[in-house]
C-alpha cells in the first residue's frame, strides 16, 4: 500500500515479495537476480498471486497447474467461488512445500500425480428435465481431489456444517483432509510402516462402503472424543488418518505463522533475538509432545481472542493422549526424509 508495487509469491524460495517490472513481461524481486512471470491466472483473471520462474516454461504457477477442471466461468457467481477455492488451495500447497512433501502433477505422472477438479452440480437442462441431477461429491480418488464449488459459498457451507453437527468446516479444511488421502497412498500404503499404522488407526482393509453407510445411518460411536479428533474420524481408519493429517497441517501452519509474527513457539527465548525460528529443521527435531504443548498454548489464546470478538472458537478440539499418538505417527511420516 505504501510503495504501490506489484506483489507476488515466489514459490521456489517461498517468499512474498514486491516486484520490479522488467522487459518482456518479466518481473524481478528486490535482492533476487532471478526473473519471474505472472501465473496465467494472475494476469488474466487476478485470482492468483503466485509467480513462475523464468526458467519454468509452464504458463501456470506451481499451484494453479494442479487444477485440471474449473467451473463454468460464464456464470459470474462461479468466478468468485473459484477465486475463494484457489486461495485456499494455495495455502495447502504452501504448507506441502514448507513440509518438503513430494508434489507431482498428473501431467508429470498420470498414475501417482496430484490433481484438483473444481466442479458444480449439474442441474436439469431445459430439454431434459427427466434426467436426474448430477451431484458433485467432494472427495479423493487415485490422486484426484474433487471439490464441489458450493463449499465456497459460506451460507451453503454453514448450513451443511450445522446439519451435520460439525465443529469445523472450511475450504482449507476440505483440502487438507483430502490431501491426507493422497499422501496415505504416497507415504503409508505399501510402506514398512503399514502394520504400525494398523495398530494405531485400525485396519484400512475393512470394507469401506458398508462401514461408511453405517456411520451415516447411526452416527459416531459413543464417547468418540477420547479416541478420535472428530466424529467423522471414527467412521473408518482411512478417515481417521485423513482427519488427523488435516489437524497436523492446521497445527503446523498456524505455529509457523505465529513464529513469523514473533511469537516464541518454542517457549524458551528470553527475547526476540533468542527465539528459535519455526522451520522444517526445527520441526524435525521437536517431539510431538512439545509440538502439542506449544499448540495447546497458542490455540487457547486463539480461542479466547475469538471469544473477545464474539466469534466461535478457532480450534474447538481436544487432543487426548490417543490422538497425540496418531499425530506422532503422522509427524514421523512427514519428517522421515528430513
Amino acid at each position: 500500500m505504501s510503495c504501490q508495487r506489484e506483489v507476488g509469491f515466489l514459490p521456489d524460495i517461498r517468499r512474498l515479495s514486491a516486484l520490479q517490472p522488467e522487459q518482456d513481461g518479466h518481473w524481478r524481486a528486490p535482492g533476487n537476480d532471478a526473473l519471474y512471470r505472472k501465473c496465467k491466472n494472475y494476469f488474466e483473471y487476478n485470482v492468483c498471486n503466485w509467480m513462475v520462474p523464468e526458467t519454468d516454461n509452464h504458463a501456470f504457477c506451481y499451484s494453479c497447474r494442479l487444477t485440471e477442471i474449473i467451473p463454468d466461468l460464464s456464470n459470474p457467481e462461479n468466478f468468485e467461488l473459484w477465486r475463494r477455492i484457489e486461495r485456499a488451495k494455495r495455502r495447502l500447497i504452501y504448507s506441502l512445500l514448507w513440509l518438503e512433501l513430494p508434489i507431482v502433477s498428473k501431467e508429470q505422472d498420470p498414475q501417482r500425480g496430484l490433481a484438483f477438479h473444481l466442479m458444480e452440480d449439474q442441474g436439469y437442462s431445459e430439454f431434459a428435465r427427466a434426467e436426474p441431477m448430477l451431484e458433485v461429491i467432494t472427495g479423493h480418488s487415485s490422486g484426484t481431489i474433487t471439490l464441489n464449488i458450493a463449499e465456497a459459498d459460506p451460507v451453503a457451507r454453514e448450513q451443511t456444517r450445522t446439519s451435520m453437527s460439525e465443529r469445523y468446516r472450511t475450504l482449507l479444511g476440505h483440502f487438507r483432509h483430502e490431501s491426507g488421502h493422497y499422501y496415505w497412498d504416497q507415504l503409508v500404503r505399501n510402506s514398512s510402516c503399514i502394520e504400525e499404522f494398523r495398530s494405531i488407526f485400525g485396519d484400512e482393509r475393512w470394507e469401506y462402503g458398508p462401514i461408511m453407510q453405517a456411520y451415516y445411518a447411526n452416527g459416531p460411536v459413543a464417547n468418540w472424543e477420547a479416541t478420535w479428533i472428530s466424529a467423522y474420524a471414527s467412521a473408518h481408519p482411512w478417515e481417521d488418518w485423513a482427519e488427523t493429517w488435516a489437524h497436523y497441517l492446521h497445527i503446523i501452519d498456524s505455529l509457523e505463522t505465529a513464529s513469523d509474527y514473533g511469537f516464541d513457539v518454542a517457549g524458551t527465548a528470553d527475547d526476540f533475538a533468542d527465539r528459535q525460528q519455526f522451520s522444517a529443521d526445527y520441526l524435525a527435531a521437536i517431539s510431538v509432545d512439545d509440538l502439542v504443548h506449544e499448540w495447546s498454548n497458542l490455540s487457547v489464546a486463539l480461542n479466547d481472542m475469538n471469544r473477545s470478538m464474539g466469534l466461535a472458537d478457532a480450534y474447538p478440539f481436544i487432543l487426548s493422549s490417543t490422538i497425540t499418538d496418531k499425530l506422532e505417527f503422522v509427524h514421523s511420516m512427514v519428517t522421515a526424509n528430513y
